[in-house]
């Protein structure tokens, strides 16, 4: 007996973000399968999909926003539904991953949930993860299963270098977002600053910026940073380079995650602009006058295209989803 196959995508969406997993299936002109999702009267999650998925690679877009842990466990939900009716690969797709910053043990007796959350997606019968701007990059080592890191760099890049052509000045928050600062820096052929930021380790979300490191007087400023939380780090930036002399400040992240009331204090710190991806829902009602989305739709379908393709996830993005290195500290073995 002889049998010709033939290879079929299927795109669900969870409940987080359902306009971006429409925009994904329309870049790739498809429609999004049918799925029921309910919660019984304890809260415990439903998942049943309405067609056949038997040997079809299987994407379920799932951001794991507000509220995170319910987006989490839904994904993982389906993942086992899909399992179970015979698909054959089930990829994650998490344009906003979960506890990412949850990733080392900074003091003792703590977890390191990004991992935990590794080992959940893969337990559920995960055979691939696609996210967009991990944390850090060591998070795809949490995974046993290969994980496709898409960058939202290029289209921020290219709409802040229209809007903010000359006198730019890339500033990372932080010591730990300069390398993010120097990739910026790179698209725009801009001069990086950075500032020394202190978290307090016994109250969360809370830090303190002391110090600036560059040239910033009578410059236009650009802080990148990968996720906006409580907007607190970007307040105190803010509030920092506008007393050094720069003229304007706007900020670009790929995640805008806005907890509490965030969005109040950005809008009152005195940016000129925030720039962020639609990674994360933001409703039309919080939508503050400096808020600027930008799609990821495009990135995310061209990444889903070449994963079921077999084709080259690096080529889309040039390499930049990789770890960046100046070209200036290249050197050459004798």
């Amino acid at each position: 007996m002889e049998i010709s196959t033939k290879k079929r995508a299927m795109i669900f969406s969870g409940t987080s973000n359902p306009e971006l997993a429409h925009e994904i299936a329309d870049h790739l002109g498809i429609t999004l399968g049918r799925l029921e999702l309910s919660r019984f009267a304890s809260g415990d999650i439903y998942a049943r999909y309405l067609e056949s998925v038997r040997g079809a690679d299987c994407f379920v877009i799932q951001s794991h926003c507000a509220p995170v842990n319910e987006m989490i466990m839904e994904q993982l939900v389906m993942i086992d539904a899909l399992k179970r009716a015979s698909a054959k690969r089930v990829n994650a797709v998490v344009p906003f991953y979960g506890y990412s910053r949850q990733d080392r043990k900074a003091l003792a007796r703590e977890p390191i949930s990004a991992r935990l959350v590794a080992n959940l997606l893969q337990v559920a019968g995960v055979d691939r993860v696609l996210s967009v701007d991990l944390h850090t990059g060591q998070i795809q080592g949490f995974f046993d299963v290969p994980v496709d890191h898409l960058t939202a760099l290029a289209i921020l890049a290219e709409y802040v270098g229209s809007r903010y052509p000359d006198e730019l000045v890339v500033v990372a928050p932080d010591a730990g977002g300069v390398h993010l600062a120097e990739k910026f820096a790179h698209h725009l052929r801009a001069p990086v600053a950075f500032m020394q930021k202190r978290r307090r380790p016994d109250l969360r979300n809370v830090s303190e910026t002391f110090d600036l490191v560059g040239e910033v007087e009578g410059k236009r400023c650009l802080i990148v940073d990968d996720m906006v939380d409580t907007g607190g780090t970007v307040a105190n930036a803010v509030a920092l380079l506008l007393s050094r002399g720069a003229t304007s400040v706007a900020v670009a992240a790929s995640h805008g995650v806005f907890s509490g009331n965030a969005l109040e204090r950005l809008q009152a710190c005195g940016l000129d602009e925030l720039i962020v991806t639609n990674s994360i829902p933001i409703p039309p009602e919080r939508r503050i006058p400096q808020l600027t989305v930008l799609s990821i739709g495009p990135i995310v379908a061209l990444t889903i295209k070449a994963v079921f393709e077999d084709e080259s996830v690096s080529e889309i993005f040039q390499g930049e989803n990789q770890e960046y290195i100046p070209p200036d500290s290249l050197t050459q073995l004798d």
